[in-house]
């Protein structure tokens, strides 16, 4: 059985030779790459251990031209600068991906800035986001056995991208403040997505076409599911129910922390799958299946904190989510990058391990 029938047999609880092996969240964390580095065994550049083969494209969809970096002060600890999508943060210049920065200022405050912002930054152009070759690169997917899936970032999702443009606080007061500037922005970027969708699937289908949201803490979401189903929903919908008619066969989205009060929200919107599942916020995708049932697939779940531990512990943890792994719609992954105090050798047993589970 190839990558492409594993991964959408599993997907629609078909009978498959195994579940799908791949791992997601390959450590972004620069403290955890040096400490591998230097410690017996690891490899440069072997970051699959025998996974199958997926091809994930995450880079199309920020702003484009981005924001030209700017560096707006600096001292021997801190550089405060211009990121490319026009946040002003101040972060630490050793490892800044390892510790979350201080945003200073975000682009948007008014009407006209949004307005100004999307017309010069967000186009659905294929040619300036993907390359002058787009369609020749999206046509050689159309005979593919590999799963394709499209994962549209910081800049998929209907709240997700308003916090990137306006800041937390400001978009949850915003709901209540002035709701017709909310819906405004939810209303272009779903025009945006089913632009940038309707050229990709001119030239293929799509395996899975991932959001992006981010909105929850560790014990509840930052929005509650009634603003959700008022204003988000519709806009999932509309997204969903375009991709679904010209060729994305699953959607999924990305948000950590404990997303359980927003998971009808989500399937009722027509969202397949949903991923990373964070453990230590109270996310058992154990539970989550007995709670929501076969309609709802799986991706994530797998405790990291276990790795930093030891053999036994990963065992454990393996085992415990074992049962959904046979009961397929899952795929097992990490729910987050590995730590920093997670050993090199510790990484490679837990992925040489689920793979004997598989």
């Amino acid at each position: 059985m190839n990558d492409l029938k594993r991964f959408r047999g599993t997907l629609q609880y078909e009978e498959v030779d195994r579940a799908p092996f791949y791992e997601f969240m390959w450590p972004t964390w620069p403290e955890t790459a040096e400490r591998w580095a230097k410690e017996d065994g690891y490899i440069e550049g072997k970051t699959d251990f025998g996974c199958d083969k997926w091809v994930v494209e995450f880079s199309w969809f920020w702003p484009q031209p981005p924001f030209e970096r700017e560096i707006l002060a600096e001292d021997e600890e801190y550089v405060t600068y211009v990121d490319p999508q026009g946040i002003v943060m101040r972060e630490f210049k050793k490892n800044p991906l390892s510790s979350m920065p201080q945003f200073i200022r975000y682009p948007i405050e008014t009407r006209e800035h949004f307005r100004k912002y999307w017309r010069e930054r967000m186009r659905p152009d294929l040619t300036q986001r993907i390359g002058p070759d787009w369609r020749e690169k999206l046509q050689q997917y159309r005979s593919r056995d590999f799963p394709f899936v499209v994962i549209a970032d910081r800049w998929g999702g209907f709240f997700g991208p308003l916090r990137n443009l306006v800041g937390v606080e400001r978009l949850c007061t915003l709901f209540y403040d002035d709701p017709a500037f909310v819906e405004e922005m939810l209303e272009a970027d779903a025009d945006f997505l089913i632009g940038m969708l309707s050229g990709m699937l001119e030239e293929t289908d799509i395996d899975v076409f991932a959001l992006w949201e981010d909105m929850a803490y560790h014990t509840a979401p930052l929005v509650s599911p009634q603003l959700a189903r008022k204003f988000m929903l519709p806009r999932y919908r509309k997204v969903v129910d375009f991709g679904r008619s010209h060729g994305v066969h699953f959607f999924a989205l990305d948000s950590d922390g404990n997303i359980d009060p927003l998971i009808p929200v989500w399937m009722d919107s027509g969202i397949d799958i949903l991923y990373p599942f964070e453990v230590q916020a109270g996310m058992d995708v154990l539970a989550v299946r007995k709670k929501y049932g076969r309609s709802l697939r799986i991706w994530g779940g797998v405790d990291k904190r276990p790795l930093s531990v030891g053999p036994e512990a990963i065992d454990k943890e393996l085992q415990r989510v074992k049962p959904l792994i046979d009961d397929g719609g899952y795929v097992p992954m990490l729910d987050h990058s590995a730590t920093p105090d997670t050993p090199y050798q510790n990484y490679r047993y837990f992925l040489e391990h689920l793979k004997k589970i598989l």
